[in-house]
């Protein structure tokens, strides 16, 4: 028997992959899976059984019964913590937490695990989330956990909400982390570095993705020769600052005005360090640190899937934009696998109270 599974906002389905393959956890089955990203959707078809529904996650609870499941899961989106437009109970507005919590007390769920931006934790969203659970029988506890320490070669800080349903044992929270920064005294492994994850790939051929993976991934931009100068000017290790000292008269006027700040930006991947935080939009070296440690270009999406943590047989599906935006949108497999061990322990038999 597999303890079903919900994912809300699901994405391509970052979260469901940690839970449900062996090499992460195992043990989990999606049954659901809700995004209003079709091609996240389409995505999450193509690697998982179970429905994937694409849709407003409040107009689908309207009309439509919640399956009985041993766990929920998902990040609601955080932009902001964002509320829906539609409007509820007169003039409110309800948080997109809010229908998630919805799912947990219909599911029967006796476990709920949410994944957010760090500065969730600090937040009155946070307060409200745990009174709401309380209030639907649930205990909860959070904490702002770094991927790097469960093995995922990305350093990316999220708040996690976990939540158990009163009579089950309290869970080990937050889970033991399995690796450490190596400079720090620990018997823990080494943080997973960029080289462990993307050495082996050759240079990028094709601009187009198609072939078999992982190279159908593998895919180049096509720069400019004033991009390809800029790219040529950042040494290892280096960012916009180094472009500035050595290429002022191709350098953009406003990192030029900007003398503080923005250390990532136009900044190349270190070898021997975990990613920086993977975003949506990783492929654009101004936006973050995301050119190729040694080679003058941005990192392929291929390099991105692998530095979340994506296994090279997962199949995304969409354009290259809406691939990145997966990519970057997701929650590292290694990191998930991490949380769905500590939930497997306490939805064991053995651990429910009489």
């Amino acid at each position: 028997m597999k303890w079903k599974l919900i994912d809300l906002f699901s994405g391509a389905g970052g979260m469901s992959l940690g839970f449900a393959d062996d090499r992460f956890c195992g043990g989990f089955d999606p049954i659901l899976a809700i995004d209003n990203d079709r091609a996240a959707i389409e995505t999450h078809k193509a690697n998982f059984s179970g429905d994937a529904v694409c849709g407003n996650i409040e107009d689908w609870l309207d009309r439509t019964e919640v399956p009985a499941a041993d766990i929920v899961i998902g990040g609601p989106p955080c932009q902001g913590f964002s509320l829906l437009n539609k409007k509820r109970d007169g003039d409110s507005r309800r948080a997109l937490w809010e229908p998630y919590l919805d799912i947990v007390r219909r599911s029967g769920a006796r476990m709920f695990i949410m994944e957010n931006v760090a500065e969730l934790f600090r937040s009155p969203e946070l307060v409200a989330i745990r009174k709401k659970a309380e209030k639907i029988g649930f205990k909860t506890d959070a904490a702002i956990l770094n991927t790097a320490d469960y093995g995922a070669p990305q350093t990316r800080r999220r708040t996690i909400v976990i939540g158990w349903r009163k009579g089950v044992w309290a869970p080990q929270f937050p889970p033991l982390p399995t690796h450490a920064d190596p400079g720090t005294k620990t018997n823990r492994r080494p943080w997973v570095t960029v080289r462990e994850v993307i050495g082996d790939l050759p240079e990028p051929v094709e601009i187009e993705i198609q072939g078999e993976a992982p190279l159908n991934l593998h895919i180049r931009r096509t720069p400019t020769e004033k991009s390809m100068a800029r790219y040529r000017a950042v040494p290892p290790g280096g960012n916009r600052f180094d472009l500035l000292r050595n290429a002022p008269e191709i350098t953009p006027d406003c990192w030029v005005r900007k003398t503080s700040g923005g250390t990532d930006l136009f900044g190349r991947l270190w070898w021997d360090r975990p990613s920086v935080t993977i975003r949506t939009e990783f492929y654009k070296p101004e936006k973050g640190r995301y050119l190729h440690p040694d080679q003058h270009r941005p990192i392929t999406h291929r390099e991105a899937a692998r530095l979340m943590g994506f296994p090279d047989d997962f199949r995304f599906c969409g354009t290259k934009v809406e691939i990145a935006r997966q990519i970057g949108n997701a929650v590292p497999p290694p990191f998930a696998g991490s949380l769905a061990r500590m939930a497997a322990d306490v939805l064991m038999p053995a651990k429910m109270t009489a």
